[in-house]
């Protein structure tokens, strides 16, 4: 019995030196796959070849494009703990590209109020099946076509402006220790999240979500499990066959776009646990004088201070 125990622990720790060996060739890698992928654009973006197409699908959520992403995190890590001002131009860079894209997509609330009023008009006053948006050759569906599209647009407000929310501190938070610890304890907490729920969290939601997407444009439809030899083998007899089906007779028709959204979001959350997670490090590292330093947050204006983060 003692002789089993011995050689099961052997084979864990052989386990786990082939686990680490395995982890570093894939760093190792990252560095000739991503110049690969820049020297041969055309193996992947030109999509008139079938082949290609098929290429970006393996590739968008393959091992090698999370090493590839991963090593990226690490290089900018370790440059930016020797060079602060230059990790902190990273973290100011992706808090304001997720304060842009935020800000932009927040009007896609005021263009749901506004459908739905016209919806509301058009059926219960002027009593039509049916709405014509355009000149020439309008835009015209069934009512509730566009009654169905007004889950767009709150899903364009959850999915693009989840990290503007981050940014600006709109999201809910329940603590039971954060608030009770110093400053430092608070940037360590921070840092584990940032790694373990949200990178993680971003990355299982992005594996699924990539195929979940092009299993609804193209055919034959790709599987997570296939190998890029496979589905080149595949590439033979594709084709696009975008869904355009509707969960109601009239209803809306684009529910693909739902799944461009739902990577979108992935992307976007993993972007933003790169920048809070650099953000975390370098207010541990500079004090309490820096908590908050270059953070681009909404105001109410003078005099609105006491109804701030309350929205």
């Amino acid at each position: 019995m003692a002789v089993q125990e011995t050689i099961t622990f052997g084979e864990a720790i052989a386990n786990l030196g082939n686990g680490i060996v395995w982890v570093l060739q894939n760093i190792a890698l990252a560095f000739y796959n991503f110049g690969y992928a820049l020297t041969h654009p055309q193996l992947w973006l030109d999509w008139s070849d079938k082949q290609a197409i098929m290429r970006f699908v393996y590739y968008g959520g393959s091992v090698e494009f999370f090493f590839v992403v991963f090593t990226a995190f690490v290089v900018l890590t370790a440059v930016g703990m020797w060079r602060n001002t230059f990790l902190w131009g990273c973290v100011r860079g992706l808090e304001a590209m997720a304060n842009g894209v935020g800000r932009l997509f927040a009007w896609a609330g005021l263009l749901m109020v506004l459908q739905q009023i016209i919806i509301v008009f058009m059926q219960r006053i002027f009593t039509r099946p049916d709405i014509s948006i355009g000149f020439g050759i309008p835009l015209q569906f069934d009512i509730s076509w566009f009654a169905e599209e007004l889950k767009l647009y709150n899903a364009l407000v959850v999915s693009l402006c989840v990290t503007y929310a981050f940014v600006q501190g709109g999201h809910v938070r329940v603590d039971l220790i954060y608030s009770a610890v110093g400053h430092r304890a608070k940037r360590v907490i921070d840092m584990f999240g940032s790694l373990f729920f949200m990178m993680t969290g971003a990355v299982l939601v992005w594996m699924y979500g990539w195929f979940f997407l092009w299993r609804s444009l193209i055919v034959p439809k790709p599987s997570a499990s296939d190998t890029l030899d496979r589905l080149l083998l595949k590439a033979r007899a594709l084709r696009w066959n975008v869904e355009t089906i509707g969960f109601s007779p009239n209803g809306f028709t684009a529910y693909f776009l739902f799944k461009i959204l739902l990577v979108a979001f992935a992307g976007l959350v993993f972007l933003h646990a790169m920048a809070f997670f650099w953000r975390s490090y370098l207010e541990w590292k500079e004090g309490p004088e820096s908590e908050g330093k270059y953070l681009d947050r909404d105001t109410l204006g003078e005099g609105e201070e006491a109804y701030e983060g309350t929205h």
